[in-house]
């Protein structure tokens, strides 16, 4: 087979993916823009292009005027906790479904991933009479669990297929040396499963920043998530622009961060997941 000329590769394949960049890209950048225009230059010209014309100022007022940087410790707050309880519960969820043979094994896997289906506003209304009973509403261990009702069966189909490629001769080997059940699963196959574990982490990390609908409903006026704050900036007969493009840019930045910081562990550890050795 002849190799394709540069020119049919230029047309057909890089300046395809190039539109499609820019298609992707032109909102953000956009927002960004907006973010940097002051407001009177917002509503006199637009947006600016230019550097001349691009100032901080819709960021300090979103610092100094509202309370987004507790909103965004909210955010942190309920992200990190859906993390450590997604985590626990679907690590040790997996490694029983992968280690043990029970009646109603293959359907409690299968509703795992049928859960994942069905919007999670369907879950709302149960979740909010149910913590409304407890009096955990609009506090940040309810939102926790809200978020982690969403992350742990994604968690534990993902999990389940990495404890599956660990051989059970290592745990066989430990607890014939004297090691317990759980001594071996945290001494032997956690740090085997470590890139799994990350990779399922930072998806639930990003996925619970990102969370709106729980947030609002759940929420309210003591814990109030960047996404809720970010809808709040919307007034009733104005909005502004920039304080509302400022206050997504921030908002989006720590999850964006995290994500490029460990984007190739987290590809390939869900490639690895994806595929049971």
């Amino acid at each position: 087979m002849s190799k394709p000329s540069t020119l049919r590769r230029i047309l057909t394949t890089d300046l395809p993916v190039l539109l499609i960049v820019i298609f992707a890209m032109a909102p953000f950048a956009w927002m960004i823009l907006t973010s940097l225009t002051p407001t009177a230059v917002l509503s006199a010209t637009g947006v600016s292009i230019s550097p001349s014309g691009w100032s901080f100022d819709n960021y300090v007022r979103l610092i100094e005027q509202t309370s987004f940087l507790k909103n965004m410790l909210d955010s942190l707050i309920i992200a990190v906790g859906t993390v450590v309880v997604g985590l626990l519960v679907s690590v040790t969820a997996a490694y029983a479904f992968s280690r043990f043979r029970f009646a109603g094994r293959k359907a409690f896997m299968l509703q795992f991933l049928l859960i994942n289906m069905f919007p999670i506003v369907l879950l709302i209304l149960p979740l909010f009479v149910l913590f409304r009973k407890l009096n955990i509403l609009d506090t940040h261990f309810a939102l926790i669990l809200a978020n982690a009702t969403a992350a742990i069966p994604f968690a534990v189909w993902m999990l389940t297929s990495y404890v599956g490629a660990i051989p059970r001769s290592l745990d066989e080997a430990a607890m014939t040396d004297g090691c317990t059940r759980l001594t071996a699963l945290r001494r032997v196959v956690l740090p085997l499963m470590m890139p799994g574990i990350i990779s399922t982490g930072i998806y639930i990390f990003i996925t619970a920043w990102n969370e709106y609908l729980y947030a609002l409903t759940l929420g309210g006026k003591n814990v109030r998530p960047v996404t809720v704050a970010i809808q709040t900036l919307i007034g009733e007969y104005q909005i502004e622009w920039g304080l509302l493009a400022a206050g997504a840019v921030v908002g989006a930045l720590p999850a964006t961060l995290l994500f490029l910081l460990v984007q190739r562990r987290l590809i390939g550890g869900l490639t690895q997941g994806a595929v049971k050795g």
